[in-house]
């Protein structure tokens, strides 16, 4: 029979669903929108791209995956293992997603005459590449031997079991805290984030340096160029903080399950820093509506014309405003 589901957890995958409702749609539009319009077409945009096909599994896989889990079936070690590590691959290509867009915003304040000589298109999608087999290859650690079958089949021989271990599928059950706090959080979360605030640190420096030299009339495109990429790093800048906001919670959490095993961890307190997690995903739609003006214009299109069958006029694909050669 499969296992019954508490109120606590129907109320729990209520949500995880809602949350799956608001990313799925929404990061498929920002794909969308970077199909439809040539404006957002650059490497930036490329990058976001990445992240938000990453956003998109997340809804449409990982949160389906963690609500398996959290009814917790039984099932083979391996079984279980390997629906724990899709959230690991993702959540890792979200990171270096948002890292290769921070050092991309570095390039074009940086080097801005040389910038398009240095990214490429063929050099962005080498580097996405790159993030997503990295990913890979992180995510996929616990698979490689990174994990807690030994403990598991202590326990099962000493039940006198023989085979293969069958386990309520939990992440904890399978995925050793090691693993998360030494390799995953303190070498592949925590120093890119830390890295990235420091790039876009030295970003809003060298930005306000440029607008703040004192410059004749004819050199107004300067500063139009500067000041688009404020705009625009603000803007990621605050996508780099609502991740860190939603995903260090979790992290903590599980330093204090490795360094303090006795230490109490409130049941609502675990599943307020998932749903933070992979509320996340739903986030990053939102931010680029409200923040960047090529996405809100071409969102905007995109729904006039295939869902209200009101033609919207065409693009203004990039607004003297935000060119990025000005």
């Amino acid at each position: 029979m499969p296992p019954s589901i508490s109120a606590f957890q129907a109320a729990y995958i209520g949500i995880e669903v809602l949350i799956a409702l608001v990313s799925v749609p929404g990061n498929v539009l920002v794909i969308w929108a970077v199909k439809v319009n040539q404006a957002l077409r650059d490497a930036t945009f490329c990058f976001i791209v990445s992240l938000a096909v990453a956003d998109v599994a997340v809804g449409a896989l990982v949160i389906p995956l963690a609500i398996l889990i959290n009814i917790g079936p039984q099932t083979y070690f391996h079984t279980c293992l390997m629906v724990a590590c899709p959230v690991l691959i993702l959540t890792q290509s979200s990171i270096l997603a948002l890292l290769a867009i921070a050092v991309d915003r570095y390039l074009r304040v940086k080097i801005p005459l040389r910038y398009k000589t240095v990214v490429t298109p063929r050099r962005a999608v080498v580097a996405i590449v790159g993030c997503w087999i990295l990913s890979f290859v992180v995510g996929l650690t616990p698979m490689f031997g990174w994990n807690n079958l030994s403990a598991v089949e202590r326990a099962w021989v000493a039940n006198g079991s023989a085979g293969e271990p069958v386990i309520k599928c939990q992440f904890e059950k399978v995925i050793s805290m090691e693993y998360m706090v030494y390799f995953n959080f303190f070498v592949w979360v925590l120093p890119p984030l830390l890295l990235m605030v420091f790039i876009y640190l030295e970003v809003f420096y060298l930005i306000r340096k440029q607008l703040n030299r004192k410059v004749s009339a004819s050199s107004g495109d300067p500063q139009k160029y500067y000041g688009k990429e404020l705009k625009i790093a603000k803007s990621l800048a605050l996508i780099l903080f609502l991740f860190a906001l939603s995903w260090l919670p979790l992290h903590i959490l599980n330093c204090i399950t490795l360094f303090c095993p006795s230490c109490h961890k409130p049941r609502l307190l675990m599943y307020i820093a998932i749903f933070l997690t992979h509320g996340n995903s739903a986030m990053n739609p939102i931010v680029y509506a409200f923040r960047i003006q090529k996405f809100r214009v071409t969102f905007l299109k995109i729904w006039n014309d295939h869902f209200r069958c009101q033609p919207a006029p065409p693009i203004d694909e990039d607004p003297p405003e935000e060119r990025p050669d000005d």
